[in-house]
């Protein structure tokens, strides 16, 4: 199959479509026409018409995921190195603060792997090993965390409790229009 973009099937994806060739399999073990087959399993007569060339030339082996379309170019011994690099920090590797960005991860699977990848490559070798996106909360240099503390406890209830609620004797209330 082809898709658009260069991509294909996930191995999740591979699995799901190899059992129904597999299912596809069983029908022709057991002789049905190629119509049958379709309407049974919701797929092309053309795919069928192939899966049966297939099954006549290496019987259910033919009919098997012969893997992915491509081998990633950071393999699990790659992203090793690569994640023992990681948690010394950005500011180990040369750069001013700590923040690992997506071009700041490139720019180090370059250096130390000798591997270039797009923005989107080095996401999904990232998700593929169980990294996720996390970004640092905003906070004031010069924010005191016990006087935080203390407001949290002592004066918002109150600010709370003042708010005006909507109700008779409120002003949000609106009189209907007279015609």
């Amino acid at each position: 199959m082809r898709y658009a973009q260069g991509g294909g099937l996930r191995p999740h994806e591979q699995a799901a479509r190899e059992r129904i060739r597999m299912l596809a399999a069983k029908g022709l073990v057991r002789g049905e026409k190629n119509t049958a087959i379709e309407k049974d399993l919701r797929v092309s007569v053309r795919s069928v018409e192939r899966w049966r060339q297939a099954w006549r030339e290496k019987g259910t082996a033919g009919l098997r995921c012969s893997g992915p379309s491509k081998v990633p170019k950071v393999g699990p011994e790659e992203f090793a190195l690569l994640e023992a690099e990681l948690p010394q920090g950005a500011v180990a590797h040369g750069w001013p603060d700590e923040r690992w960005t997506l071009s700041r991860v490139r720019a180090l699977i370059g250096s130390k792997l000798g591997v270039g990848l797009s923005l989107r490559g080095v996401w999904e070798v990232l998700r593929r090993h169980g990294w996720s996106c996390q970004r640092p909360a905003r906070r004031a240099v010069e924010r005191d965390e016990t006087a935080v503390v203390g407001w949290v406890k002592e004066t918002r209830p109150s600010a709370k409790q003042l708010r005006r609620r909507s109700g008779p004797g409120s002003c949000l209330r609106t009189k209907p229009l007279s015609r």
